[in-house]
């Protein structure tokens, strides 16, 4: 591996840190301070709106600037924004103060993510590709495994103070490291102007996708649905299951979501093991056998046994659930990158990721009435989701099978 490509693996490794900690902790305190399921769902359905809005302007802002100095700015800036925060906590309405901070943190992301994906192919080159991507996920699934953990004890004993000042240690450090990275910048043709160029980046960007590669749009609006009813349901209904119908501790929704981490990294390096025997026209199968997981979710909550007996098998589950879900969307990245020339990966793969999460407040803020409603009865709406979504996966066989 290419020095370069360390030192982005090193940075993301503190900044994905920082962020796990920081989305893991702070909706959990809204929770805590309302005690409501529905806004919990409406807040973090408000929050993930700038992170669809602002992929597509990373993705192209991300073929004009060197993607280095994209990271060094914006985590610079999250660790500047997590110091107001922590000045404005008490002065103004702790629910308004989070759907803005979430906000903002969730929209940085959706900048930052398409330079990051968009580097990988210019560092890592041919079979290394995969590798690479491989091994990004599994730095997001470490982070995101010791995030909740190291989250849910600080947050559990200490409260939320401990777990800005961490957040933002982490942002810093990792702008710090970004500054010392090279990352191969061929500057594109000036088309008259920002909203010029801007105009026709998106319009080669959507003809690539429309024309050239549709099948794209296919699998990831196929994406999007799973989403709405798999992925929205697990993000809303985990916290609400756990804390408020279980009635276990901040720590043990911190260890349910660190195995939902671990089965990332458990996912990142199955895919990179199997790189030569995995083929994405079979990857319909890996969502299937999400869908099937969430089954014995639904019956463990049906039978109303011992709560940790239930935490459990709830944990298990999600944790096989994502090394499925992790590999699933390593192959499809991959499949992305490798079918985009050069001067588009920014774009397309922002295009991807822009639509494959656009029903997702959607979903969340579905779950979330759901759940606050239905709350004791969280084992029906588990079942209904495992039915649609298993469906889906079926479905969705026709048009991966159809990818060269």
């Amino acid at each position: 591996m290419k020095k370069d490509f360390i030192l982005i693996v090193l940075g993301q490794i503190i900044s994905l840190f920082g962020n796990a900690i920081l989305r893991f902790a702070l909706p959990l305190y809204l929770l805590d301070t309302t005690g409501s399921a529905a806004l919990f769902g409406l807040v973090s359905a408000l929050s993930f709106i700038p992170l669809i809005l602002l992929t597509p302007v990373g993705g192209l802002i991300a073929d004009r600037v060197n993607k280095r100095n994209i990271m060094v700015a914006l985590d610079f800036t999250t660790a500047g924004l997590i110091l107001i925060f922590s000045a404005l906590m008490g002065r103004i309405s702790i629910v308004i103060l989070l759907v803005a901070f979430l906000m903002l943190l969730y929209g940085i992301q959706g900048i930052y993510q398409p330079a990051v994906q968009a580097s990988i192919p210019l560092l890592m080159e041919g079979e290394k590709l995969m590798v690479g991507n491989a091994i990004i996920n599994q730095v997001s699934a470490l982070s995101g495994l010791l995030g909740p953990v190291i989250g849910g004890i600080l947050y559990g004993f200490a409260g939320i103070v401990p777990i800005l000042a961490v957040g933002g240690v982490c942002f810093f450090l990792s702008a710090v490291m970004e500054i010392f990275i090279r990352i191969p910048h061929k500057k594109l043709p000036d088309r008259g102007g920002i909203l010029a160029a801007a105009s026709h980046d998106l319009k080669e960007s959507i003809h690539f996708i429309v024309r050239e590669k549709p099948v794209l749009i296919k699998g990831t609006v196929i994406i999007s649905i799973f989403n709405l009813f798999l992925s929205s349901m697990i993000m809303i209904g985990l916290p609400v299951i756990i804390k408020q119908v279980l009635g276990l501790s901040d720590q043990m929704y911190g260890y349910t979501q660190g195995a939902l981490a671990a089965g990332g990294l458990l996912g990142g390096i199955m895919t990179g093991a199997l790189t030569k025997k995995m083929k994405v026209q079979n990857c319909y199968r890996l969502l299937f056998g999400a869908a099937l997981l969430l089954i014995p979710m639904g019956a463990v909550l049906l039978m109303e046994g011992s709560p940790f007996l239930s935490w459990l098998v709830i944990t298990v589950c999600s944790f096989l659930m994502m090394v499925l879900s992790t590999m699933f969307t390593i192959q499809m990245l991959t499949f992305v990158q490798g079918q985009t020339p050069a001067h588009l990966i920014g774009k397309v793969v922002a295009w991807v990721m822009t639509f494959s999460m656009c029903a997702q407040p959607v979903g969340q803020a579905l779950y979330g009435g759901l759940f606050e409603k239905f709350k004791f009865q969280s084992w029906g709406i588990i079942f209904a989701a495992a039915v649609i979504s298993g469906v889906i996966s079926v479905f969705s066989k026709r048009i991966f099978s159809k990818i060269a």
